[in-house]
């Protein structure tokens, strides 16, 4: 907050667009909609951390299946390739993990910030939401005014956690990740019905491409400060699970 000016409307703003997920999400631990009014009314857990800001522990169980190109065109699978995975283990001091392992990700799978169309990322509560947006896509510190021009939301430039998130999809822990993995397939995919990110999977529609256009690294007038190609991609290039 001391750093980007950061306040509790603008993570109650963000809980809220989880929540709006949520509700668009039959799968969604929380499926009510919640408003920004709303969760600015409840109780405080620890400042300026509110309860629906929060995510829930709950039950839930998520399953992945790999395998091989080959395998997949021999049975004619709607199979989503998985670009690149990438593991990094803390260091003090320097560059978060989200950061190195977005990096390391982005080189591998050849692609960069300007190429995603979807984000999951683990929200365990609000506000990481806004840290891991600038750590995965926005390091020049534009998280915030992203969230405030409405470009995480359906229909902005990167939708980010279509599913519902940890805050209102529910966090039942070890299948946490797997079920933020199968929201990006099925995005992919184009399973998601009335919270479908537009183009998602097919590198856009030309208005999204012209959209990305501005936050290209090497346009000057917005320059991107770090030198790799980017993020912590888990299932395809125009997709992030982080």
């Amino acid at each position: 907050m001391a750093q980007t000016g950061a306040t509790v409307e603008d993570f109650a703003r963000v809980a809220a667009k989880s929540h709006h997920f949520g509700s668009l999400n039959p799968k969604a631990q929380f499926q009510g909609g919640m408003s920004f009014e709303a969760v600015m009314a409840s109780r405080t857990i620890v400042e300026p951390l509110k309860l629906a800001m929060c995510s829930p522990i709950g039950d839930g169980a998520a399953v992945l299946v790999f395998c091989s190109a080959d395998f997949a065109r021999r049975r004619g699978l709607d199979a989503v390739r998985a670009a690149t995975i990438t593991l990094v283990s803390g260091l003090p001091g320097g560059a978060s993990c989200n950061a190195r392992a977005s990096a390391k990700a982005y080189a591998m799978a050849g692609v960069g910030p300007e190429d995603i169309d979807v984000v999951e990322l683990h929200d365990a509560a609000s506000p990481a939401e806004l840290i891991y947006v600038e750590e995965l896509i926005e390091s020049d510190g534009r998280g915030l005014q992203m969230l405030h021009d409405g470009q995480l939301e359906l229909g902005g430039r990167i939708p980010v956690n279509t599913s519902g998130g940890l805050v209102a999809k529910g966090h039942p822990v070890y299948a946490t990740g797997c079920a933020q993995i199968i929201e990006i397939a099925d995005q992919l995919r184009g399973r998601c019905g009335a919270r479908q990110v537009e183009g998602a999977g097919r590198h856009g529609t030309e208005r999204r491409r012209l959209d990305r256009r501005r936050y290209r690294r090497d346009d000057p007038d917005h320059p991107h400060p770090l030198t790799f190609k980017s993020s912590q991609e888990s299932t395809a290039k125009t997709s992030i699970s982080a």
